[in-house]
């Protein structure tokens, strides 16, 4: 009987692409989340309530593969910690929907809850192996950042975005003016990942040259969004990459950013005006803010009073809107004027605190604020632990997962789900949960997952040849030769 010849070394450096594709076939439903969301979005359905996107259908697909790979034994183990973080915000929301006023109504809010916050964390978890497929979909951040800022800085230099101080000029990518805050958050999500790929030490030299150009590159539509939420997320984010990093390489980073502010605002004079005022209303928000400031600060006093009306459960999801006007005060307006990237002037409903923290509290009382800021606090600690401790040859997966993580929670201090983005919290919070929280199976998935195959074939090949523990016993006659 004749042995097929042992792969080669060669063929591992360059593995056949449909080799590639079934060992790695059930993350498609991942990367189609995050690159749906190049698919631009008709007017008026950005904010729609209950329009399901094509991020989100892809989100199903990747709840319903993990079921199908979890059935087939085909799964990362969860430890008992882990079924605690991911599980428990499930229980928190039930409870929230069962004593809403209105259940039926509070129901579609349990369902969208329960995908972003629940089951697509909870595949991201037990679908990804090991290192090199959480950079897969890590490098589907920077792709996805890539082509909406693109999209974004076009608009700008054509006066084709949204209305912005009577300009069409606001960078929103492919999400129109009733998301303006789609295409900062995805770019944003794209810097912080290309700026962990520039520090992290054990990846080659030409990807972290790469990151760190695409990182430079998508500090510019970041500043055309004008999206001062985006901004104080990203700094923070960005600045506590660099640290983990280590000192050297952020002043690296932070001269490089520096020059190019200078160049792209000093020099080039890019919305340097508009720019310079928006950072100034930053530290204006008890001074003198702007209406979309005095917004915000009256729906928060909502929040707290409809949280004290219901301290335990809050008023049911879905049930900030119904019980806005009743706890709001008169310097509440009617909504936000949108306008410019192919649609034209809507007055937007103000629906939201545009505080995550204060929409849960509100919603779901201090249960469902315990279950789901309790469960990220969780993963921040023991991400940050991992990522400190972890060994260096994958640290750059600790850097993108915290990183991402503390932009996300950072941004949720002034903006709260909804719109096309919102899936993409989900995956975030997916891989966050992938390094913070311990495998059932030990420490394997951390491995790069290339020596780990190596192994195994090494493993198989002196199986076959009758030298490893595992071979299978000689046949002695003609008979069980040919049997096998």
């Amino acid at each position: 009987m004749s042995l097929a010849a042992p792969t080669s070394p060669t063929s591992w450096s360059c593995p056949d692409p449909a080799d590639l594709l079934r060992r790695h076939w059930p993350l498609l439903p991942l990367a189609a989340t995050v690159l749906a969301l190049l698919i631009p979005v008709p007017a008026g359905d950005a904010t729609a309530s209950g329009k399901v996107g094509p991020g989100d259908a892809a989100s199903l697909l990747l709840v319903f593969v993990c079921g199908i790979q979890a059935l087939r034994g085909r799964v990362r183990p969860l430890s008992p910690l882990g079924v605690l973080v991911l599980g428990l915000p499930a229980v928190g929301l039930a409870v929230s929907t069962v004593t809403a006023g209105d259940p039926y109504a509070a129901l579609p809010g349990f369902v969208r809850y329960l995908q972003v916050f629940v089951l697509v964390p909870a595949a991201i978890v037990l679908l990804v192996r090991d290192a090199s497929e959480f950079r897969l979909a890590a490098g589907c951040f920077v792709v996805l950042a890539l082509v909406q800022g693109a999209v974004g800085v076009v608009q700008f230099a054509t006066h084709t975005g949204a209305s912005y101080q009577g300009e069409d000029i606001r960078a929103v990518g492919t999400f129109g003016p009733g998301d303006v805050m789609g295409m900062a958050t995805v770019v944003a999500y794209g810097l912080v990942v290309a700026t962990a790929g520039a520090l992290a030490p054990g990846l080659p030299a030409r990807v972290r040259r790469a990151s760190g150009a695409a990182a430079l590159v998508l500090v510019l539509p970041l500043v055309l969004s004008f999206s001062r939420g985006a901004w104080i997320a990203t700094f923070a984010a960005a600045g506590l990459v660099m640290a983990m990093a280590g000192i050297r390489r952020a002043l690296k980073v932070l001269l490089a950013l520096a020059a190019a502010g200078v160049v792209l605002v000093g020099g080039f004079g890019v919305g340097s005006a508009m720019v310079a005022e928006r950072l100034t209303s930053i530290t204006q928000v008890s001074d003198a803010p702007d209406q979309s400031v005095t917004d915000r600060y009256t729906m928060w006093a909502a929040a707290g009073s409809m949280w004290r009306e219901r301290p335990v459960v809050g008023v049911g999801l879905k049930g900030f809107p119904a019980n806005r006007d009743s706890h709001s005060g008169l310097a509440l307006s009617s909504g936000s004027d949108t306008a410019g990237a192919g649609q034209g002037y809507i007055r937007q409903p103000l629906l939201s605190p545009h505080n995550m923290y204060l929409l849960v509290l509100s919603e779901q009382g201090l249960t469902g604020l315990i279950a789901l800021a309790g469960g990220w606090l969780a993963l921040l600690v023991a991400g940050l632990r991992r990522c400190l401790a972890g060994p260096s040859a994958v640290r750059d997966c600790g850097l993108v997962a915290v990183g991402l993580l503390v932009w996300q929670l950072t941004d949720f201090l002034y903006a709260d789900i909804g719109g096309p983005s919102t899936v993409l919290t989900g995956v975030i919070i997916g891989l966050a949960a992938w390094w913070a929280l311990p495998s059932g199976g030990g420490t394997g998935e951390l491995d790069s997952g290339d020596a780990r195959r190596r192994r195994g074939r090494g493993r198989a090949a002196a199986a076959a040849s009758g030298r490893g523990p595992g071979a299978p016993a000689r046949a002695a006659t003609p008979e069980g030769a040919a049997g096998r």
